[in-house]
């Protein structure tokens, strides 16, 4: 009797399972290996699919059911309550994709939404602009795109600076950052000696100053033009009044209006005070 006939049939170890069929004298091993289920990511959602999605492929899993609770198994509370409406009522299709989808999105939006308190408590204090900056980057975290931190950035700084950075809209952060430096070191006073003027720093001084100067006229007329046009309801409103109404001497002399005085009855229109009454009929007809 053969040793496989002693000892039974071989058995696969507990890590794996093995499907072997016979085509030919071919032996074909099928092995399916645990999926290793990384530490969830919340700074980083799309880096951490891209690791789970690594799993899938080395554990052969496509079901798109099967990913899907993977997923929904691996959220804490706290993340599994951003797209709570998802794992309550799942897509009938595409649930891993919409789960997936959803979070990432979700978890941007809170995170940029935390950044930004944090960021507005921030001051320039005695950095440059360039300093300050990079400080809130560092903050910010690498995630966090340029439009929005420039916008944070932009509105801590003195309105000087933003007049500067608003008329160059379409220069990189990085670029606004020098020239937000530049027009710093000259606006601040400095305790050493000056030095020799620099001709570019001169015109951008002037551009800034005629800047500076529009903002103003444009605030002044704008108002100037407000009294003007309360003025000019006032005055309406008092011709109105002026036209419904007579002096008390006209009326002491004339009880009855013009209207009733000429056409009595007929009359359309009264101008109060008037004493007129049905039946006095001392106008003209």
């Amino acid at each position: 009797m053969s040793d496989t006939e002693n000892n039974g049939p071989e058995k696969p170890g507990p890590s794996k399972q093995r499907n072997a069929t016979q085509d030919g004298g071919i032996s074909t091993e099928i092995y399916r290996i645990g999926v290793k289920v990384p530490v969830f990511w919340p700074e980083k959602p799309a880096v951490w699919f891209a690791q789970m999605e690594s799993q899938f492929s080395v554990s052969n899993i496509t079901a798109d059911a099967t990913k899907y609770n993977y997923i929904v198994a691996q959220l804490d509370s706290q993340y599994a309550a951003e797209v709570e409406d998802i794992i309550v009522s799942p897509p009938a299709t595409d649930k891993y994709k919409k789960i997936k989808e959803e979070l990432i999105k979700r978890l941007s939006v809170s995170r940029q939404k935390k950044v930004k308190q944090l960021l507005s408590q921030e001051e320039l204090g005695d950095r440059k602009p360039s300093q300050f900056l990079h400080h809130l980057r560092h903050l910010a975290g690498p995630n966090i795109p340029d439009e929005f931190l420039l916008s944070i950035w932009t509105s801590r700084l003195p309105s000087n600076l933003q007049f500067v950075i608003a008329s160059k809209p379409n220069d990189p952060i990085e670029e606004l950052a020098e020239l937000a430096d530049r027009v710093h070191d000259v606006a601040t006073p400095q305790v050493a000696a000056a030095s020799a003027p620099d001709p570019q720093m001169a015109i951008l001084m002037r551009q800034v100053s005629e800047l500076t100067k529009d903002m103003k006229a444009l605030k002044s007329q704008l108002n100037s033009d407000r009294p003007s046009r309360s003025r000019s309801r006032a005055s309406s409103k008092s011709r109105a009044r002026s036209s419904s109404q007579r002096s008390r001497s006209n009326y002491q002399k004339f009880p009855e209006c013009w209207y009733h005085a000429k056409f009595g009855e007929k009359a359309t229109k009264c101008v109060k005070p008037c004493d007129y009454q049905a039946g006095n009929e001392r106008g003209t007809r």
